[in-house]
């Protein structure tokens, strides 16, 4: 009898401390946040998706109550900064402005310190436009008048992409595979890196995001061609590339993430302060300027988006028969 009181009396104790050891991670989750957020953006300063995060994050800070900061470090698709985040503390502190690319594409063409199982999904709110640029004193018109010239010129022509495994390198890739044609990819740290080399003359083309609006109407580039499931608002009479032939579609989304382990309570708290900043004039009219879509899913929501489009752009891949690939330094 004595000893089934003591076991019992150690069983209470021992349930008192778990419940009592839970406190102080449940009070540290109500209070936040109590310090600073940073947000490391993967793509180089200026891009759509730094613009973009940094006018999201500028909005959400006022239902949190912490500033954010903002800092970047580009290269590899976004990889980059996604193995960094990856390996920080999970406390809500750290989080990654990224793309679905970096985690549903790249890690399906070269090796990355990180898979997608490491990420927790805190939203998405966009989904940019992209499409294929020429400088204005090209001799290419049309999308065709660049797919036949490097048809005729094997390897002659260069384009340039925010990195290996992105959708705008997988689109080009993918006309490739389809004309049986040669062309040299050159992989940038983000797309304002990417058009300045096409603006210098170092590339023959540009695969990228709508950085290159302003330059369109400065009448420096021209537009040969759109990755989306559209035509662009600003650009009725650019044809998609389904419209020319190719089964292909741009499906990236623009997302916030944190570290694998972070709590449900702090995931929560920042998708609720990122949804209500989508509402804000100037975020709306940021996304317009720069054609980006406006969209939403919750954490969860995104999470099983990424899961779907992990398993379908692999498969993509299979059929396209591409090969994993070395990010060139």
């Amino acid at each position: 009898m004595k000893k089934r009181s003591r076991i019992m009396g150690e069983t209470i104790v021992f349930l008192v401390s778990v419940l009592l050891s839970g406190i102080p991670a449940m009070a540290a989750a109500d209070s936040y946040p109590t310090k600073p957020i940073n947000i490391l953006v993967g793509f180089a300063p200026g891009g759509t998706m730094d613009v973009s995060t940094r006018v999201l994050a500028s909005k959400a800070e006022k239902a949190l109550g912490q500033p954010f900061l903002i800092t970047n470090n580009g290269g590899g698709g976004g990889s980059v900064a996604l193995g960094i985040v990856a390996k920080e503390r999970p406390d809500g502190y750290f989080l990654a402005g990224c793309t679905s690319t970096g985690l549903v594409r790249i890690p399906q063409f070269r090796t990355v310190p990180y898979k997608l199982e490491d990420f927790v999904p805190v939203m998405h709110f966009g989904a940019p436009q992209t499409g294929i640029v020429v400088r204005t004193d090209s001799p290419f018109k049309t999308f065709r008048d660049l797919v036949e010239f490097a048809k005729k010129n094997p390897g002659k022509v260069t384009y340039s992409s925010t990195g290996v495994g992105s959708p705008m390198h997988l689109a080009m890739e993918y006309v490739a595979k389809q004309e049986g044609i040669e062309w040299t990819h050159v992989p940038y740290p983000g797309s304002m890196p990417a058009l300045t080399a096409l603006l210098g003359g170092h590339v023959t083309a540009q695969s990228g995001s709508t950085e290159w609006i302003a330059q369109i109407k400065a009448g420096t580039v021209r537009l040969l061609a759109t990755h989306g499931e559209r035509r662009m608002r600003s650009f009725p009479d650019i044809p998609t590339f389904r419209e020319l032939g190719y089964d292909f579609i741009n499906e990236t989304v623009f997302m916030i993430a944190a570290p694998k382990g972070t709590s449900f309570s702090v995931v929560k708290k920042l998708d609720e302060a990122f949804r209500k900043a989508m509402d804000d004039p100037e975020f709306i009219r940021t996304m317009n300027d720069l054609e980006i879509e406006i969209t939403y899913r919750s954490s969860e929501e995104t999470r099983r988006y990424l899961e779907e489009a992990y398993a379908r752009i692999g498969k993509m891949i299979l059929e396209l028969k591409i090969p994993k690939e070395t990010e060139k330094k």
